[in-house]
């Protein structure tokens, strides 16, 4: 179950001065394609004086183009998002027979659509020796999905992280030379490596969400201590049959619920938060950002306390002597499946409605029941469900009997019975 989230994200520019702004452009609105389901967004300016223009890019983000008539001593932008953070498994698709297995190529058509994503300087010294360790190229190739996992985690795990505050993206090179970088940093560095593979891949600037898990995960980290948010970068892959995938090298993971896309670009400059002109000056920079649950429904983790649960636990005991009290008696109900234990993938135990063993089974399953429960009982082959789309309604066996011990009925030879399957 989702669990609803709001965002604030402030950024403030001050000026020494009185100074003229160009038209800015603002990428803090989360893409179209996000999978994030997004409730609500607003963008506040200051000034007030201003123009704004919301357009798409050639890549379909967002945009809002920002005109400044009047000079200012500050320029203040200020986000707030409302988004259900549910829970999206980033293994959920399917790939095209042709691309199951890497090394595969795009057709034409689609590399030609792709051209702008596959456009890459070749590999310098670093690069090109970080790919020659990648063995990423087996006798019939490798799982894809498996392949970008393993290309996404080495990268983790020689790249450290750090908070980098200097403006601009470090080159592929000086992140490998350096083995460390900041997440901009090692997501163009991961674009470098997928293009310099033949894979399509693309730059994402986008907001990071990160709660507070319930409880702690039994492998790999814990973590944050507190809820999260913050600006981000990753990298997206195309793969015929899935789309564009994200792949986030900070973490070593695939992009999941909490990786929400603002602009998503051929080059990391066209995705920039935030660009434009100013005169010459001194500024001053601050930013924050925050994140808060406005809503979530009880589960099971959380948020009940440990006084609500003993009230919850000492609610089911009194039910429970209830039922007692009142000769309440469990018994099975409903229809139990049950499925052959030698077969349990054959058609008539998936998706036929009847077949030799289970016509077989059926009439032993139900001989059993009747001399364990009702000795004397009687046996029935009648009309059973009729469900929409099937010519024939199914077949059903019943057991009757009666609760004295008396026997309903005496000579079993008497009553009818389905002829066996014609197994020929």
């Amino acid at each position: 179950m989702p669990i609803r989230v709001a965002i604030e994200h402030r950024t403030t520019y001050r000026f020494d001065r009185l100074v003229h702004l160009s038209p800015h452009v603002v990428r803090l609105r989360p893409a179209p394609h996000t999978r994030t389901p997004v409730l609500a967004y607003s963008l506040r300016v200051e000034p007030e004086n201003h123009f704004v223009n919301w357009q798409q890019d050639p890549f379909g983000n967002h945009l809002a183009r920002l005109v400044f008539p009047e000079p200012t001593r500050s320029l203040s932008l200020t986000v707030d998002l409302v988004a259900d953070l549910t829970v999206i498994n980033p293994f959920d698709f399917f790939l095209e027979e042709d691309a199951e297995h890497y090394p595969f190529a795009y057709e034409k058509g689609l590399a030609d659509d792709l051209a702008p994503y596959l456009r890459s300087e070749l590999p310098g010294r670093a690069a090109a020796a970080w790919l020659a360790g990648l063995d990423a190229r087996p006798p019939g190739g490798m799982p894809t999905v498996a392949f970008l996992a393993r290309l996404n985690q080495r990268l983790q795990g020689d790249v450290a992280y750090t908070v980098r505050m200097e403006p601009g993206v470090q080159t592929p090179e000086a992140t490998l030379d350096k083995a460390i970088g900041s997440c901009r940093d090692t997501a163009w560095l991961l674009v470098h490596l997928l293009r310099n593979l033949g894979l399509a891949a693309r730059f994402v600037s986008g907001y990071l969400i990160q709660l507070v898990a319930d409880e702690v995960p039994i492998e790999g980290p814990a973590g944050p201590t507190t809820d999260f948010t913050d600006l981000h970068a990753w990298a997206e892959v195309f793969v015929p049959g899935a789309g564009w995938i994200g792949l986030d090298p900070t973490s070593g993971l695939f992009a999941g619920e909490g990786h929400l896309p603002l602009a998503c670009t051929p080059e990391p400059g066209r995705a920039a938060p935030v660009s434009g002109a100013l005169e010459p000056g001194e500024i001053e920079l601050s930013y924050a950002n925050v994140v808060r649950r406005v809503h979530e429904d009880p589960r099971v983790t959380r948020p009940y306390t440990d006084d609500q649960w003993h009230r919850i636990d000492a609610l089911g005991r009194s039910v429970d002597a209830e039922l007692v009290a009142g000769d309440v008696r469990l018994t099975q109900g409903g229809e139990p499946t049950f499925v052959s234990i030698d077969d349990r993938e054959g058609d008539e135990w998936t998706v036929a409605a009847d077949g030799p063993a289970k016509r077989r089974l059926a009439a032993e399953l139900a001989a059993r029941l009747a001399a364990r429960h009702g000795p004397g009982a009687l046996v029935q082959h009648g009309q059973g469900k009729w469900y929409p789309g099937e010519p024939l309604p199914r077949w059903q066996i019943g057991v009757l009997w009666r609760t004295d011990g008396e026997p309903l009925w005496r000579e079993p030879a008497l009553l009818d019975d389905p002829a066996p399957l014609d197994t020929g």
